[in-house]
């Protein structure tokens, strides 16, 4: 009991230092289990015994037998599930071909340069070496996501990392099965006819198990089958369900049937979507924090001395600094990315929690069956895991930085409120090439934006979810537009510092107008219209125009014109350059911009 309450808390504890720290958890957290495990019996427990002991010795210990794997597949099938539910086909427009290879070309690079590694200076067999590098072929939305949450990037950027991580989790677990089963076969020549017919099985019933669920679940939600109390224990209920029964049908499908339901339901018009979300990503913290230090724990202190030599270096800098850039810059041959971005992304590959729980899983199994050289399976994973994780979590800002991929000014605009008015601006913005999210607690509202191509989200900003959003890095500048004056102010209030380093604006209520109680730097969009005013304007002239003008006189001239017309509002100055500015932050150095190719952008009745 108390070792189970320790993990719990140690766990957590974790977690906290990681977000205070601004890193990924996963290093605190194996740290962590490498003290309260190997470390405690070398060094700090008189009687050699570890402080938490993940598997029953015959004296202590949390999981009987082979437990503890059980504990682990079920574990990483709900943090699986969880990350698919984030990955929007929208986002995928411009950069799809480059994760495709990635998961594929990019992994073949991993795949057989890792193993030509581990053979000429670890000199195992071949065998072994291509579990080993089958196993490091992931990256893991568990640490990537962390590190791009406090990193500013261009979209194509992180959702390629977001989208690797998530998608070649069951990859890398499906080529490290197939290994698997070639060592226990023992390399005989019908392997391949077995090892194609196992790959058909896996690919069938995960993609079928995986598809077939997620609409039922989504069609027995939508329909209100499942009371609303209900709601995220039947959904942890079916994801379970899904990952072993598609085992059953084919061993080790069941990572690829909840990755393939998570995408399936995130993109699917459900009304609980975000409920189901954050309980999700509630549960997957809890389990990731148990899982690593749990797997940490279970290494033993003679493992990590086989790793006290000059090769474990060499491989660990090969790996990061050879053979991830090449897989990077061959998948991304012919992209739209630029070579700074490819070399950001090169840097950016830490391996996570299925890279490190299948290891421990393989290599005890394979250690238990006495096979040459399987002990070095899972320190060698662990190495890479703890190594690429304090590699990219120190530097990934820095090289940001220095490859030039860090924003240094957000243009990405964040709109409080998805009414009518805020949809129009927002289609206005996205056709002039800025990147905007609407976010709104009314899901009718998101619905209608995302049926106009909209980037929405059902969302309560008294929450703290959108601070963790890693799409929303680009964002530079926050417009709050509901029609409730409190909640605009507090969502200036919140999230002006992460999302409004630009500007962040309002719309002020009747009685802050009439007593002029706001700042002309924070009122949205004149000094004279709320939000009524602004919903009168768009029922009668659903429009956004633009106007030209001539010089800063001619400027002026036209603004205070369409200020004084009830039927128009100011919204944007629209430059030479293509550049909109917000009416309210314009001064003397962007009036110098104006000139005969300048615009004014105004939402109403056109000007004559």
């Amino acid at each position: 009991m108390v070792e189970l309450a320790g993990i719990i808390i140690l766990g957590i504890l974790a977690q906290w230092v990681a977000w205070k720290f601004k890193i990924p958890a996963i290093l605190p957290l194996i740290l962590i289990g490498l003290l309260v495990g190997p470390i405690a019996a070398e060094f700090l427990s008189e009687d050699g015994a570890k402080w938490i002991e993940p598997i029953w010795n015959g004296k202590k210990g949390l999981f009987p037998g082979e437990g503890l794997f059980y504990f682990v597949s079920l574990a990483i099938s709900i943090i699986l599930f969880e990350g698919g539910l984030t990955l929007k086909r929208s986002e995928i427009r411009n950069v799809g071909p480059v994760i495709t290879k990635l998961i594929t070309l990019g992994a073949g690079v991993t795949f057989f340069g890792g193993a030509v590694l581990a053979y000429y200076l670890f000199g195992l067999t071949w065998d072994l070496c291509f579990l080993f590098s089958g196993l490091i072929i992931v990256t893991g939305p568990t640490v990537i996501t962390p590190i791009l949450r406090n990193i500013p990037l261009k979209r194509d950027v992180s959702t390629v990392l977001k989208w690797e991580g998530i998608l070649i989790d069951p990859i890398g677990a499906l080529v490290a099965v197939l290994v698997f089963e070639f060592i226990f076969v023992g390399g005989e020549v019908g392997f391949t006819k077995t090892a194609l017919v196992e790959f058909g099985k896996i690919v069938l019933f995960g993609t079928t198990f995986g598809f077939t669920f997620a609409h039922a679940l989504v069609f027995a939600i939508n329909r209100k089958f499942i009371p609303h109390y209900l709601l995220n224990v039947v959904s942890l209920s079916v994801v379970l369900l899904v990952f072993v029964e598609s085992e059953i049908f084919a061993h080790e499908s069941g990572l690829l049937a909840v990755v393939v339901m998570g995408m399936v339901v995130g993109n699917s018009k459900l009304d609980n979507i975000k409920e189901l979300l954050y309980f999700k990503e509630s549960l997957s913290v809890l389990l990731i924090s148990i899982l690593f230090i749990l797997l940490a724990a279970n290494i033993n202190y003679e493992d990590l001395l086989l790793l006290y030599r000059w090769e474990t270096a060499a491989l660990f800098f090969a790996l990061a600094f050879i053979i991830r850039p090449i897989a990077v810059f061959l998948s991304s041959s012919n992209s739209k990315l630029k070579i700074n971005e490819k070399l950001f992304i090169s840097w950016v590959g830490p391996r996570g929690i299925v890279a490190a729980g299948i290891a421990s899983l393989f290599g005890s199994k394979l250690s238990a069956e006495h096979v040459v050289g399987a002990e070095y399976i899972t320190p060698l994973v662990f190495m890479v895991v703890l190594g690429t994780v304090l590699l990219n979590a120190t530097t990934a800002r820095l090289f940001a930085r220095i490859s030039g991929v860090f924003l240094t000014k957000s243009e990405g605009i964040i709109i409080i409120g998805a009414s009518k008015v805020s949809q129009l601006i927002a289609q206005y913005l996205s056709d002039n090439g800025r990147h905007v999210v609407l976010v709104d607690s009314n899901q009718n509202n998101v619905q209608k934006a995302e049926a106009l191509g909209i980037e929405a989200y059902t969302e309560n900003i008294y929450s703290d979810n959108l601070t963790d959003n890693v799409e929303l890095n680009d964002v530079g500048y926050l417009l709050a537009l509901t029609g409730n004056a409190d909640i605009n102010r507090y969502a200036v209030e919140k999230f002006g510092k992460q999302f409004g380093e630009n500007g962040s604006f309002r719309l002020a209520s009747k009685k802050e107008l009439e007593g002029r109680e706001i700042s002309p730097q924070n009122g949205l969009f004149t000094l004279s219209d709320d939000f009524n005013n602004l919903m009168k304007v768009v029922e009668e002239f659903p429009e956004i125009h633009e106007a030209a003008i001539k010089d800063v006189e001619d400027y002026n001239k036209l603004l205070e014109n369409i200020k004084s017309n009830k039927a128009q509002i100011p919204l944007f100055l629209k430059t030479r350059k293509g550049e909109i500015h917000i009416i309210p932050s314009i001064d003397y150095q962007i009036e110098n911009e104006i000139d005969s190719n300048s615009k004014i952008v105004y939402l109403g009745s056109k000007v004559n």
